[in-house]
């Protein structure tokens, strides 16, 4: 099995598993999340399919299947629906366990509007960077609507979000060349800042932030139609 979606299976397996835990109940969140996976996947799949096409990034054919949509393998259709699946369900177990432990409303407006200003700082230095610019534009994006959230989506949030680093750094430094010969996915460091994490680029700790941040925000409102779970 190719390396790219032995990690895509490997990630979701036990969130999958666990997800009829009878104190988190995550199944009953499937009818809202699906749609806001797909809805928000096909957001990023198109930049991806962009990005392939103008050379922004690309995919190491000896790591991936023999299957390729649009330019993408079949792996990276696949990655926008099991890896959010597996951090969206981090993000319930914790509320699940923890419902109490949150940052306080003027913190996270602070450390929000903060994290804005950052970001339009560097937008600012390096908007003929294209990869930069989108990560960076979606996740303001991101922080300006979840800012508007009645649930304290937020104050969560950037909580559970360290949760999910640890795997997230796991996962993505294999993807980009940690442990092995050559990178899964490989990018064109003239779009990019150039600073990475081990072998992740720093713009990818916003690509994961924003994907699932829009994924929480969708589902809340999808929660109202759909569904019954904690928020």
């Amino acid at each position: 099995m190719p390396l790219y979606l032995s990690l895509l299976i490997f990630s979701v397996s036990v969130p999958l598993i666990l997800s009829f835990d009878r104190k988190v109940g995550f199944y009953r969140l499937w009818s809202a999340l699906f749609p806001a996976l797909i809805i928000i996947g096909s957001i990023y799949i198109t930049a991806d399919i962009l990005f392939v096409r103008y050379g922004i990034w690309g995919f190491n054919p000896a790591y991936h299947t023999n299957i390729v949509i649009a330019g993408l393998p079949l792996e990276e259709w696949l990655f926008f629906v099991l890896i959010p699946y597996a951090c969206i369900f981090i993000h319930y177990v914790f509320i699940s366990y923890y419902p109490d432990l949150m940052i306080s409303d003027r913190i996270t407006r602070i450390l929000t509007l903060t994290l804005m200003l950052i970001l339009l700082m560097v937008l600012l230095n390096s908007y003929d960077k294209v990869y930069t610019l989108f990560n960076f534009s979606l996740l303001i994006i991101a922080l300006a609507a979840a800012l508007f959230d009645r649930n304290q989506l937020l104050n969560r949030y950037y909580i559970s979000f360290l949760i999910m680093l640890i795997p997230f750094f796991i996962t993505n430094s294999i993807l980009t060349g940690t442990f092995i010969p050559e990178e899964v996915v490989w990018y064109n460091n003239s779009e990019t800042l150039g600073i990475r994490l081990l072998t992740v680029p720093v713009e990818d700790i916003g690509y994961a932030f924003s994907l699932i941040l829009l994924n929480l925000l969708l589902i809340s409102r999808f929660r109202k139609i759909f569904g019954n779970l904690k928020s």
